[in-house]
C-alpha cells in the first residue's frame, strides 16, 4: 500500500483540521507501537492514517462507507477489516477486533483524543512534556473530553492484556515520537 495514496484519499474525504491531525497523531502512534512490538510498521501507520476516512464526510456511515472508499485504492482486506474493526461496538459495523493491530487502533483511537485533549490545556500546548500521571489524572475525570470513551480504552487494552498504564505510557511515548513532524506538515498543508 502506497501512503501517498492513502494520504491523497484521507484528504479527499475529511477537510477539518482536527480529523487531519487525529489521522497523523493515530497514524504515528500505530508506526511506534508496531516498531514496539517487531510488526509491519508501513501497514500498521497506513491502518491508522485511514482509519477514519469516511468519518468527514459521512459521520453517520462511520466504518460502513469506509469500505466503499477504501477501495478506491485497492486497499487490501485486511486493512478494510483493521479500519472497521475500530468502530465495533460504537457504529453499525460488525466488524471485530481480532488481531492485535486491530486491538491496538481500537484501544489507542480513543486514547490518542484524550491525551491530545489534555495537551491542549497545557500551557505548551504539547505532549513532550506530560507525564504518564497526567493521564491518569484526566482519565479519571469522567467531564473532561467526555466524547472520549473510557470504556472502549479500558476494553482495548484488555483485548491487548495490559495494565491502563502500560497503554497510557506506549500512546503517550508515540505521539512525543511524532507530535513536531506532524505539527511541520500541517503548517506546510493547511497554510
Amino acid at each position: 500500500m502506497d501512503r501517498e495514496k492513502a494520504l491523497n484519499l484521507l484528504l479527499k474525504y475529511n477537510k477539518e483540521f482536527f480529523h487531519i491531525k487525529h489521522a497523523l497523531t493515530v497514524e504515528g502512534t500505530m508506526r511506534y507501537i508496531a516498531r514496539e512490538f517487531g510488526e509491519d510498521e508501513e501497514f500498521w501507520g497506513i491502518v491508522g492514517l485511514l482509519h477514519d476516512v469516511d468519518y468527514g464526510s459521512f459521520p453517520t456511515l462511520h466504518c460502513v462507507k469506509a469500505v466503499a472508499l477504501l477501495s478506491e485504492i485497492d486497499a487490501p482486506k485486511e486493512m478494510v477489516h483493521a479500519i472497521c474493526s475500530h468502530g465495533y461496538g460504537l457504529t453499525e459495523t460488525t466488524c471485530k477486533p481480532e488481531k492485535k493491530m486491530e486491538k491496538v487502533l481500537f484501544c489507542i483511537d480513543e486514547l490518542t483524543g484524550l491525551i491530545g485533549a489534555s495537551a491542549l490545556m497545557r500551557p505548551s500546548k504539547s505532549v513532550m512534556d506530560m507525564e504518564v500521571t497526567s493521564i491518569k489524572k484526566k482519565f479519571k475525570d469522567k467531564h473532561f473530553a467526555a466524547g472520549c470513551d473510557r470504556e472502549v480504552i479500558s476494553n482495548g487494552a484488555k483485548m491487548l492484556n495490559m495494565e491502563l498504564a502500560q497503554v497510557f505510557e506506549i500512546t503517550l511515548n508515540a505521539m512525543k515520537s511524532c507530535e513536531n513532524e506532524i505539527n511541520d506538515y500541517l503548517k506546510i498543508v493547511i497554510s
